[in-house]
């Protein structure tokens, strides 16, 4: 059952902000945030790595992780998830990939000078977190 209402505040944002922190833990307990782009599907989140990205480490250590978005700059419109991440070794389906590539396309093409494929190439880890608690304010 998903924690996060369809339809609700919390969710149109994880729908349309583009970019989030993602923090696991390093195996001596330090946190470790990485800003990241994701996907939501109105269940869970999906995070494209690269496969010798550090977080995929950490995950392996250690599955709980907090996921954050930016707030309005004011202390509003703050939102944390923390969930249990999990790498997806057979990769998700493919119209998550989809369309998280499509939430991208432009960015992909204009900031990183590259092509969606290749990006896909050389990010082809994937994280899902599944989320267990919300804070939204």
């Amino acid at each position: 059952m998903a924690i996060i209402e369809p339809g609700s505040v919390p969710a149109a944002r994880l729908t349309s902000t583009p970019v989030a922190w993602l923090t696991t833990v390093r195996a001596d307990g330090q946190p470790q945030s990485s800003y990241v782009w994701f996907h939501f599907d109105g269940t869970d989140l999906l995070v494209a790595s690269q496969p010798s990205a550090a977080k995929l480490r950490n995950i392996r250590t250690n599955p709980r992780v907090s996921f954050h978005l930016d707030g309005d700059g004011q202390g509003g419109s703050v939102l944390t998830l923390d969930g249990v991440a999990e790498i997806i070794d057979d990769g998700p389906p493919p119209e998550r990939i989809g369309a998280y590539l499509t939430k991208y396309d432009e960015a992909i093409r204009t900031r990183l000078r590259t092509t969606p494929e290749e990006l896909r190439r050389d990010y082809s880890s994937t994280v899902r977190i599944t989320p267990s608690r919300i804070r939204a304010w």
